[in-house]
């Protein structure tokens, strides 16, 4: 009980110590969106990879983070993976005529917005899958570790609860298919680069996925048809199809990584 009580004061430390500081840290002042969100993007990996630091010093580096092993493997496959993880649903519901294309808009500044969601992406991965994920599986076990940082993700997209079952079950899965090709892969590398590009090319490319709502999107995209198929107000996150692909994916991985 002693080892538990530990790891869950250390657990609420880490991540109530890096709210707090995200909330006193102060914002840009620019007029210029991009140049605002970037700020905004900026200051909260700061924050985790400050307390990431902090933390891993505390335990005496015994906490083996495993954020930059074996970079070519991870770079090719969160690549690799990242494409085919997006691509398979977004053509799917376009086969379907599900998804439609209905112009592009002008973005200024696009690669500065470019820029933001990869940070966001960093600072996500590094707060539910790197200290505490890794202090978790080494002073627990990689289930508990998995079923805690999972439901923290879950909980940070908040916003699907309000819009279903299957939007919460995308959510949930894909942290499930984050932590899988971490563990198959061996390194935060993979992972990061396939939530960046499905971020920046869902969201900034084809506005099918949700970000903060100043995030602006290349394409004008409408989404028809039945709301289990299309995702309703969650667009591509909350198509059934998305669920599928994940739970697909997950599974590879775990045969995989069985395999290996």
């Amino acid at each position: 009980m002693k080892k538990i009580g530990i790891t869950v004061i250390r657990s609420i430390s880490f991540f109530l110590g890096w709210a707090i500081l995200v909330s006193i840290l102060p914002l840009s002042s620019s007029k210029e969106q991009a140049i605002w969100r970037l700020w905004a993007e900026i200051t909260p990996l700061l924050a985790i990879a400050a307390f990431t630091l902090g933390f891993w010093l505390a335990e005496k580096k015994n906490v083996k983070l495993h954020l930059f092993d074996d970079p070519v493997k991870g770079m090719s496959l969160g690549v690799i993976t990242g494409i085919v993880w997006l691509a398979i649903p977004v053509l799917i519901m376009y086969a379907a005529k599900i998804i439609h294309f209905d112009g592009t808009n002008s973005i200024s500044l696009f690669p500065v917005w470019l820029l933001a969601v990869f940070l966001n992406t960093i600072m996500q991965e590094l707060l539910v899958r790197g200290y505490l994920y890794q202090m978790l599986k080494q002073k627990h076990n990689m289930i508990v570790a998995t079923i805690v940082t999972t439901i923290l993700f879950t909980a940070l997209h908040g916003g699907a609860f309000e819009a279903g079952v299957i939007p919460v079950l995308n959510v949930l899965t894909m942290s499930l298919l984050m932590t899988v090709v971490l563990e198959y892969s061996g390194s935060i590398i993979a992972p990061v680069i396939m939530h960046f590009l499905w971020n920046g090319i869902g969201a900034l490319v084809l506005g099918g996925v949700s970000l903060a709502d100043d995030y602006p999107n290349l394409f004008i995209t409408t989404f028809t048809g039945n709301d289990i198929l299309s995702g309703g107000i969650c667009k591509i996150e909350g198509s059934i199809v998305v669920l599928i692909v994940n739970v697909a994916l997950i599974s590879l991985f775990i045969f995989l990584q069985k395999k290996k």
